[in-house]
């Protein structure tokens, strides 16, 4: 056994021994960066194979506490805005065998379930505090435009593809706010809508429909550094917004 894969038997062995076995987390970490929408992905030690963060739970610990724990170990952000949108447990997930050869490690090696149920958390975070960082059983931690991400291990390009659908869905009720810096402009937050939507949005209607809302309050200062006539700088109202999210009328047709 190679030394990688003996310290990777030894890690999932302390593991078995504190975690509950049978259950995991993963992770769909989206962050909003020069208007793209992107996921942080994690590339496996001594491959080229990408997969969701993830982490376990203590036996002794709530899920949301352990979700909340692993997350912050792999962005080193203390508040995160976490919620659950599904679980993931088909029989089989995923081809045990093949996966389990594209990252040189033998689940016969190892001592672990036969089987994981995954609870799947979408995280919306501010792109430019996140310092990624990998785990005991990772080379890199990166982000990946939401268009560019590549065939991932396990059944994680499935897991992207419900969290989306579940961004999309839950959009008019949950913060987006956690995606963008404290200033931005009208239309940084007119692209971050169209990249989590995957279509334009027609320019005066988003403006009057955000206006009429009350949610942003425009500033005096404008954005510097931009090539043409440099556009207001806006920042949320807690109020209004927190109103517009609790009543969902946040919705663009």
């Amino acid at each position: 056994m190679s030394t990688h894969r003996h310290e990777a038997a030894l890690y999932f062995r302390e593991i078995s021994r504190q975690c509950i076995h049978y259950l995991s987390i993963d992770y769909v970490v989206f962050g909003f960066h020069e208007n793209q929408l992107k996921v942080l992905l994690l590339r496996w030690k001594e491959t080229n194979a990408w997969s969701l963060p993830g982490g376990f739970i203590k036996k002794k610990e709530a899920v949301d506490e352990a979700a909340h724990r692993c997350l912050q170990e792999r962005t080193g952000l203390k508040k995160i805005y976490l919620q659950h949108f599904d679980n993931f447990g088909d029989v089989p997930r995923y081809d045990e065998k093949k996966t389990w050869e594209r990252i040189d490690l033998r689940i016969s090696d190892i001592e672990w379930s036969e089987r994981t149920i995954s609870l799947g958390y979408l995280a919306l975070v501010d792109y430019s505090k996140v310092k990624p960082k990998p785990d005991f059983l990772t080379a890199e931690c990166q982000w990946f435009n939401i268009t560019d991400i590549p065939s991932l291990l396990f059944d994680h390009n499935r897991i992207v593809d419900v969290a989306l659908h579940a961004l999309r869905m839950r959009l008019p009720y949950l913060p987006v706010k956690h995606l963008l810096p404290p200033m931005f402009t009208m239309p940084e937050f007119q692209k971050l809508y169209e990249t989590i939507l995957g279509r334009s949005l027609d320019t005066r209607n988003f403006h009057r429909k955000i206006t009429s809302s009350g949610i942003l309050q425009k500033l005096k200062k404008r954005k510097e550094g931009t090539p043409y006539r440099s556009p207001y700088l806006y920042k949320f109202s807690a109020i209004q917004y927190a109103k517009a999210l609790k009543e969902g009328t946040l919705m663009f047709s």
